[in-house]
């Protein structure tokens, strides 16, 4: 399956959860809970304190070399806006991805998911938990704060 044919299809238009696509195109859902919309929403309200330019994205459909992932929220340059537009999927990772890990998340799915997002162009990868701990990566590794938005905060309060 293409990510067109999900994004037309009329029986997948109004899921309550997340869909994504695997490397062999087959649909992989995920039921969010009304915790991981809380945490999106939160991430997005404190992104917006801290950073005036570009813009900030929630479910963005990225490419990647496993198919169209979808991450939960994102902060793109106005160059990369300029560049891509609101195409979806982005064959290229805005510059900020940023996953809200679901209980049923494993560490294998998150490392992957980080490793795919670095490789499509991210500059860096965060990854919230369910108690509100975020935690930030680049191509070097896990880092103790981020460099596109210094002083974002560890904790996002649950």
């Amino acid at each position: 399956m293409e990510w067109s044919q999900v994004l037309q299809d009329p029986v997948l238009k109004e899921l309550p959860y997340k869909i994504e696509l695997n490397e062999d195109g087959n649909i992989v859902m995920s039921p969010a809970s009304n915790l991981h919309g809380y945490l999106q929403s939160r991430l997005v309200m404190e992104l917006a304190k801290k950073i005036d330019d570009g813009d900030i994205l929630v479910e963005t459909s990225i490419q990647t070399s496993k198919n169209v992932k979808v991450a939960d929220v994102c902060w793109a340059s106005s160059q990369f806006i300029e560049k891509f537009g609101f195409e979806t999927p982005y064959p290229k990772a805005p510059e900020l991805c940023i996953e809200v890990r679901s209980p049923s998340n494993t560490d294998r799915e998150m490392n992957e998911k980080i490793e795919l997002y670095l490789a499509k162009g991210a500059l860096e990868v965060w990854i919230c938990d369910s108690e509100g701990l975020v935690r930030f990566f680049c191509h070097e590794g896990e880092i103790a704060e981020s460099g596109i938005v210094p002083g974002f905060p560890t904790h996002i309060r649950v």
